[in-house]
């Protein structure tokens, strides 16, 4: 059974979501819908993520906290940085971040916070997810900011992923 539908919630979902979107319910509607709900779960398969196994569930809070204050701070520091332009230019750089962090989860999660965290952006990962390629707005000290990066967000991960 777990075959013909390997996400039977989702199949369901996506049939009213057809029906509803279509604002019929006509016998054509609801075939089309249900083959629709049966083939797209199968087609997509192949790219569900693999199952998370979390580590060490009581490091997600403190993360999540450290994340918390890493938005906050960086909000401001960017902040300030846009303010002093004229004074100051932004010292925009392009980072490699080696990375010890394997887990497909973890990166995901790693990209997410990369993403949220205002002054930097995640640019490229290496092929064999050894390199991490960052954009970061405003950088001092290259050597304190992958430590910060890896402390402060890859380690967390490692331990709740690995």
């Amino acid at each position: 059974m777990k075959r013909l539908f390997p996400a039977p919630v989702f199949s369901l979902a996506l049939w009213v979501l057809w029906l509803v979107l279509n604002l019929s319910i006509s016998p054509g509607q609801l075939l089309l819908g249900a083959v629709l709900a049966f083939l797209a779960p199968l087609l997509m398969a192949p790219l569900r993520p693999i199952p998370v196994r979390i580590r060490k569930p009581g490091t997600i809070l403190k993360f999540l906290l450290m994340v918390g204050r890493g938005v906050v701070v960086s909000n401001v520091q960017v902040g300030l940085s846009v303010w002093r332009l004229k004074h100051r230019p932004p010292r925009s750089a392009f980072v490699r971040v080696p990375l010890d962090l394997h887990n497909a989860n973890g990166l995901a999660a790693l990209a997410m916070v990369t993403t949220v965290v205002p002054g930097t952006v995640w640019s490229e990962l290496a092929l064999d997810r050894s390199v991490l390629l960052m954009h970061v707005f405003d950088l001092e000290d290259e050597a304190q900011f992958i430590e910060h990066f890896k402390t402060t967000y890859e380690r967390p991960l490692m331990e709740i992923f690995q």
